[in-house]
């Protein structure tokens, strides 16, 4: 009998057994000649999944708050402003890690599972002159979505920087990165890229590393110094050997894997696939009688769905619950909230099969925890969504 208990976290994810294969592959030497061709290649796909043909990729050892804090170290001097925009945890994170640089920050925090109006953001950068301006597309916490193309307009309108965390977006929701002005988009690998924890991953546009190079006070961390990192980045894209710090090889290898599984099923067709999938999980919450923390559909994200329990229901119990019945969940995140909603994460694998075993595995939780709702009216409206 299969033992098998689904992951349906917003990260780490399910994986597809390619990439694990080429993760528990041999390990070879970082110089040789095969995995300088492997880096080679995955650093050509990022840009392909990106959709950022002029940027520059890089590819570091770490997890998504890395790569979240060398944007900041690589274009951040003391005493330049930044506007954030928070719609949750990792917003308000991203505005402590600025402070830390000495930047001059200010947020704007949207109302708890919505978004800034585009009038106020306008209206800070008019009242301002900022060098940055940062925006999660996707925040893990509340499950709401930003306007990036918009943003990414009035960035270009202003001459500011632009840096979008995608790191629970970013080849699972619509993205054109060179189209929509964003200058940096940053994300880690174990969500809707598709490979286990480990690696950081952000490509940067020419405008920003032409401001990086402008920079008059040197970069105050080493290991994150683009001054360290572009030449090997350049050198492997190359085709050449060359070393800074290890990378991490068998990652590396299942990045490629996954990025090639990913360019295969065609940017449009995959966030379209994602689309189709964060409509029908909602769907389903609905049919169960459930809230969710985004406050409307249009900023609600695709890739993870944030639903509230129902009146009596507690995490404690029905988590477990689920989990005895195959599937395993998020609990909240959001300090407000967090004992009042759980979490969702369908990207990446996960398939239309994968969702409505989950859904089934909520409706039973429920049930066992005394919520009086119709077993398989959630699966039916889920069905309903991804058949139309």
């Amino acid at each position: 009998m299969k033992d098998r208990t689904l992951l349906m976290i917003p990260g780490p994810i399910e994986f597809e057994p390619e990439v694990l294969a080429a993760l528990g592959a041999p390990t070879t030497s970082h110089v040789d000649p095969d995995f300088i061709e492997v880096f080679g290649q995955a650093l050509e796909r990022m840009r392909e999944v990106w959709l950022c043909p002029s940027g520059q990729p890089f590819v570091v050892a770490g997890s998504g708050m890395l790569a979240m804090e060398m944007a900041v170290a690589n274009l951040i001097e003391p005493g330049d402003k930044v506007l954030v925009l928070s719609t949750g945890v990792f917003g308000d994170r991203y505005g402590e890690l600025l402070s830390l640089y000495n930047a001059e920050v200010t947020v704007l925090r949207a109302p708890l599972g919505d978004t800034i109006a585009l009038e106020e953001v306008e209206a800070a950068l008019k009242a301002n002159s900022y060098k940055l301006i940062t925006f999660t597309h996707v925040d893990t916490s509340t499950g709401v979505r930003v306007d990036v193309k918009s943003l990414g307009d009035l960035g270009r309108k202003y001459g500011v920087l632009t840096v979008l965390d995608g790191v629970c977006s970013v080849a699972g929701e619509e993205l054109h990165q060179e189209e929509w002005g964003i200058d940096v988009v940053l994300t880690a690998s174990q969500k809707a890229i598709g490979v286990p924890p480990g690696l950081a991953l952000m490509v940067v546009s020419p405008r920003a590393l032409a401001a990086w190079r402008e920079r008059k006070a040197p970069v105050a961390s080493y290991y994150m110094d683009w001054n360290n990192w572009l030449p090997i980045m350049e050198a492997y894209e190359a085709r050449r050997p060359s070393y800074f710090g290890t990378p991490p090889v068998n990652s590396i290898f299942a990045l490629n894997v996954s990025l090639g599984q990913i360019l295969a099923e065609g940017m449009s067709e995959r966030f379209a696939r994602h689309r189709k999938l964060g409509t029908a999980c909602k769907a389903a919450i609905r049919a169960l009688g459930m809230s969710q923390v985004s406050t409307n559909s249009a900023h609600a994200a695709a890739t993870l769905t944030a639903p509230y329990y129902p009146e009596g229901i507690v995490g404690s119990e029905f988590l477990p619950r689920v989990k005895a019945a195959s599937a395993i969940l998020a609990g909240g995140l959001h300090p407000e909230i967090k004992a009042r909603y759980f979490r969702i994460g369908h990207m990446g694998a996960t398939n239309p099969g994968d969702l409505l075993a989950t859904i089934g595995a909520i409706e039973t939780g429920l049930r066992s925890c005394g919520y009086d709702c119709e077993l398989g009216a959630g699966v039916a409206a889920a069905q309903q969504t991804l058949n139309s």
